[in-house]
Parts: structure tokens; C-alpha cells; sequence
């Protein structure tokens, strides 16, 4: 039986225009219908349960992406940042308060940009880049990372302290998981043994700098004239009042 009711929706630019998605891919589009926020994802927002577990920002996706076939692990991160904001301003508005320099800075969500890339670079939808290593002269492949290479990450990191609670893995599991290969090497087993052996700090620092150059995302910066009268930039953080705002 049809409904009676109809929701709004609004269609939501990727960063990264679709373009390191297969073809076959709805994702490739380029663009996300989300619908606008109703009493029920104000149910998920405060579920204490998918509070405590971490999942309580992936349950909200899930449920406002209109195109059921999407799995939310198989979109990048820098594209998943976008969704976030899309959600943000549907849910509760474009207006965001942040505390910053003994001042309240009004920042306008909807005038947040994607982060310049040289999308030149994104070729027959692989999201697989080259690159040189500086010191060693190595070749790597590396690949812009997806909601479900970030879980793989925490996870492993999280992993790793249970077995030492001094354990600090976040930048060699990071890199484990963003190369691809070595010097044309796919074994995953070679690879993380060269990152844990063989990587040296100097082409990992390039490696990290050269992820910021090819992976499309949202630019946080946001500017503002400062209590002084001059124009200042500031990082725009997500805090608890992000998605609820009377927290």
C-alpha cells in the first residue's frame, strides 16, 4: 500500500565525484540521495547502545541514504566526511556554534568546501596511485581508504593495545592498510612486514603527504573575522553537540 506521506530528500556531491568507484557502483554517480532527519534517527542518535559500541554515526547514515543498496562500508572516508555534514544540516540546520580563542565563532556549514585534488589523477576508476619513494627509491601503490579500511584500522590499533596497553600502532596500521603493493608485490604478509621493517620514517612522512594530495574530502576549514577584527582561519571541530546540539 503506497503511503499517504512523502519525505523530503537533497542530493549530496561526493568529493571524490564517484570517480574511484567501479562503474557498476551507484556510488559512481557521484552524488547521495539522503532524506531529511525524522523522529526515528532522533531514536538512533540517542540509542545508549549504539553510543557505547561506536556505531551510532553509521546507524544514522544508513538509515537517511535513500538508496538501500549502498553499504556504507564500500564509501570513502573523505566522501563519508561529506555525508556527515549533509546529515549535520539536514538534521539540525546549517548554523554550528564552536568555542575558539575566548570567543563563539557562528559557522556556516553549508560553506564548507571539498578539498582541492587533482582529479587528473583519478583514471579508469581505480583507486589505486603510484608512488616513488623518496629515500629509497621503492615503488608503492597505495589506495584512498574506505569506511571499511578505517574500522579494519581502529580495529587492529584497538587489538594491538589489548595485548600492550603501551602499544601505539595508529601510523603503521594506517599504512598497512593504505599501500598495495611493493615494487609490484601484492602479498599483503610482505607488505606489512616492509612496513614494519623496512619503511623508513622519511618515505612514510611522503607517503602521508602525498594520501593528503589524491584523497578527495571535505575541507574543515572555516574563516572568520576574530575578536580583533582580522580575518582568521580556524579547523572547524566535530564535538559531542555536533549532531545534538541541546547536549
Amino acid at each position: 500500500m503506497e503511503s499517504k506521506f512523502s519525505l523530503p530528500t537533497e542530493t549530496v556531491d561526493l568529493p571524490s565525484k564517484g570517480l574511484l568507484y567501479p562503474k557498476e557502483s551507484p556510488l559512481s554517480s557521484g552524488t547521495i540521495e539522503m532524506k531529511y532527519m525524522t523522529a526515528k534517527e532522533e531514536d538512533i542518535l540517542t540509542n545508549t547502545n549504539y553510543i557505547t559500541n561506536g556505531t551510532v554515526m553509521d546507524k544514522l547514515l544508513t538509515s537517511l541514504i535513500v538508496d538501500k543498496s549502498i553499504d556504507l562500508n564500500d564509501i570513502l572516508v573523505g566522501d563519508k566526511n561529506a555525508l556527515f555534514i549533509a546529515a549535520r544540516i539536514l538534521s539540525y540546520g546549517k548554523d554550528y556554534k564552536i568555542a575558539y580563542g575566548g570567543q563563539t565563532i557562528d559557522v556556516d556549514l553549508s560553506k564548507l568546501n571539498n578539498k582541492e585534488v587533482d582529479y587528473s589523477l583519478f583514471e579508469d576508476r581505480l583507486n589505486e596511485f603510484e608512488f616513488k619513494l623518496p629515500s629509497t627509491d621503492n615503488i608503492v601503490t597505495i589506495k584512498c581508504l574506505t569506511s571499511r579500511d578505517d574500522k579494519n584500522i581502529s580495529a587492529e590499533i584497538k587489538g594491538n593495545k589489548k595485548i600492550s596497553k603501551d602499544s601505539n600502532t595508529a601510523n603503521t596500521s594506517r599504512l598497512k592498510n593504505l599501500i598495495t603493493s611493493v615494487n609490484g608485490n601484492r602479498d599483503t604478509k610482505d607488505i606489512r612486514d616492509f612496513v614494519d621493517t623496512y619503511l623508513l620514517a622519511k618515505d612514510a612522512r611522503a607517503i602521508r603527504k602525498y594520501y593528503e594530495v589524491i584523497n578527495p574530502d571535505i575541507d574543515m576549514s572555516y574563516e572568520f573575522t576574530n575578536k580583533a577584527g582580522r580575518k582568521e582561519v580556524v579547523s572547524v571541530p566535530v564535538g559531542v553537540d555536533f549532531f545534538w546540539p541541546d547536549a
